[in-house]
């Protein structure tokens, strides 16, 4: 009745492919649509209904490239980080940007921060169950 442990293991017959992290068309793709959503919601937070400006519209570009930037390093490197850090920095990503926006309409400071850090730890709590239960 011990067969079980002396059973061969499985072995597989074909070689694993290389790892590509960071290097497909959606690790391109999906940070620069971001950053072009979160350039034109700016924009047009920033305009409220008036003539468009050149400082609008430099408003737009440089946040909506910032968050481009941010948002590709971050995909780059998570996973050489530990569940708990990846998810932090995945929170700490979006409600920056979310208390950003949120400042662009006139709110205090206070109130920013406030709607960022809710932001924040909702999408850390997000991150960190996805991480949790879907890695080996």
């Amino acid at each position: 009745m011990a067969t079980h442990a002396t059973m061969p293991a499985r072995r597989r017959t074909q070689a694993r492919a290389p790892a590509r992290h960071g290097h497909t068309a959606l690790a391109w793709a999906m940070p620069l649509v971001l950053g072009v959503i979160l350039g034109f919601w700016a924009f047009f937070i920033e305009r409220d209904g008036g003539a468009t400006t050149g400082g609008q519209i430099w408003l737009g570009v440089v946040s909506g490239a910032a968050f481009a930037v941010l948002c590709h390093a971050l995909v780059r490197v998570r996973w050489a980080l530990p569940r708990e850090l990846r998810a932090a920095a995945f929170g700490a990503l979006t409600g920056g940007a979310v208390g950003f926006l949120y400042s662009l309409n006139g709110n205090s400071v206070l109130a920013s921060s406030a709607i960022g850090l809710g932001v924040a730890a909702g999408m850390f709590c997000v991150m960190f169950y996805l991480y949790y239960t879907r890695e080996d």
